[in-house]
C-alpha cells in the first residue's frame, strides 16, 4: 500500500477530549514503574493522592486518541503489524495538572522516505478546556515498515548526541513481567504488547514493551535523580527508540548535564542493547 504524500501531507488527524482525575495520573505512573519502594516519599508522589504531581511524559496520554485516525487519512495507509514508535518529542509549555479536561488536534506534520520505509510525523497541540494557548505539543514520528521507496526526502539527522565522556549518572529501573499488561491500560491498546500471535507477526518472539513506556520510565530516572524530583523543570523531551525492551528486563538510563540541556541514552540491562537514543530533556530556567 504506496504512501502518497501529496495527499497525506499536512492532511488533518482525529482528535477529540480527553478528561483525566487522581486515579488517571495514579495509573499512568504506575504503568511506567513509580511505586518501587511503595513506603519511599518520592513514589507516593507519583502513587498517593496526597501532594501528587504529575510526571511530563503524561503529556503523551491525552494526545494519543489522536492516532487512532491516521489509518484513515488519505494516502497513507500501511500494515498496523508492522508499525513502530520511531521518535517522540513532548513540549510541555505549562506543569501538567493533576486534573484536566483538554482538547486535542492534529496534522500530518512530515513524510520522509527511508528506503524499506516510511518515516510520518504527526503533530498534536492539546489545549486545556477554555483556555487558548496548548498545554503540551507532541511530535509522533512513526515508523511505517515496508512503506519507502517513494521517492521523497529522508529526513532530517539525529541530533542530541551523547558526549564522549562518562555520564554524570546511571540509573537503573527494572520492569514487571506483567508491566506491558499494565501499561497498556493509560490507553495503548496495539495487542504488540499483549499478544503473543500478533507479536510474531510483527516480527518478536514475544510480546515488547511499550515504547512510549520506556519513554515514561526514562523521564523519571532523569527528573529523579538529575532534576531532584521536580517535575515541572522540564520544557521538553526528545527520544528516539533504538530498540526494543522485554517486559522484566532492566533499562539503564544514563545521562549528561550541558548548559539548560539534559541529554540521555538508555539501554537493556541484560542484553547490552539500546532502547532510548538521542534523547535530550530542555530544562525550564
Amino acid at each position: 500500500m504506496p504512501i502518497d504524500p501529496s495527499k497525506a501531507l499536512g492532511a488533518p488527524i482525529q482528535g477529540g477530549s480527553f478528561r483525566w482525575d487522581r486515579d488517571r495520573v495514579i495509573l499512568y505512573h504506575l504503568g511506567i514503574g513509580a511505586g518501587d519502594p511503595p513506603t519511599d516519599p518520592n513514589e507516593l508522589a507519583y502513587t498517593y493522592e496526597r501532594n501528587l504531581k504529575v510526571l511530563p511524559s503524561f503529556g503523551v496520554i491525552p494526545a494519543f486518541g489522536s492516532l487512532g485516525g491516521v489509518g484513515q487519512v488519505p494516502g497513507l495507509q500501511f500494515n498496523p503489524a508492522l508499525l513502530l514508535h520511531g521518535e517522540q518529542d513532548l513540549e510541555i509549555r505549562k506543569p501538567i495538572p493533576v486534573e484536566g479536561e483538554v482538547e486535542t488536534r492534529g496534522k500530518v506534520a512530515g513524510i520522509y522516505d527511508k528506503g524499506k520505509a516510511a518515516l510520518v510525523v504527526l503533530e498534536t497541540e492539546t489545549t486545556l478546556k477554555g483556555e487558548a494557548e496548548p498545554l503540551f505539543v507532541n511530535r509522533f514520528s512513526l515508523f511505517l515498515r515496508g512503506e519507502g521507496g517513494f521517492g521523497g526526502e529522508s529526513g532530517p539527522p539525529a541530533g542530541n548526541e551523547a558526549p564522549n565522556r562518562a555520564p554524570d549518572g546511571t540509573v537503573e529501573s527494572k520492569t514487571l513481567p506483567q508491566q506491558a499488561l499494565l501499561y497498556r491500560l493509560s490507553g495503548d491498546k496495539n495487542p504488540l504488547h499483549a499478544d503473543p500471535e500478533f507479536a510474531k507477526m510483527g516480527g518478536f518472539d514475544r510480546p515488547i514493551l511499550h515504547g512510549l513506556c520506556s519513554f515514561g520510565v526514562v523521564c523519571k530516572a532523569v527528573v529523579d535523580h538529575a532534576l531532584g524530583g521536580d517535575t515541572g523543570k522540564v520544557a521538553r523531551y526528545q527520544a528516539r527508540f533504538a530498540g526494543v525492551v522485554f517486559p522484566g528486563e532492566t533499562i539503564v538510563t544514563s545521562f549528561w548535564r550541558e548548559g539548560n540541556t539534559i541529554l540521555v541514552a538508555a539501554q537493556t540491562k541484560e542484553r547490552g542493547t539500546p532502547v532510548i537514543t538521542n534523547a535530550a530533556i530542555t530544562v525550564r530556567g
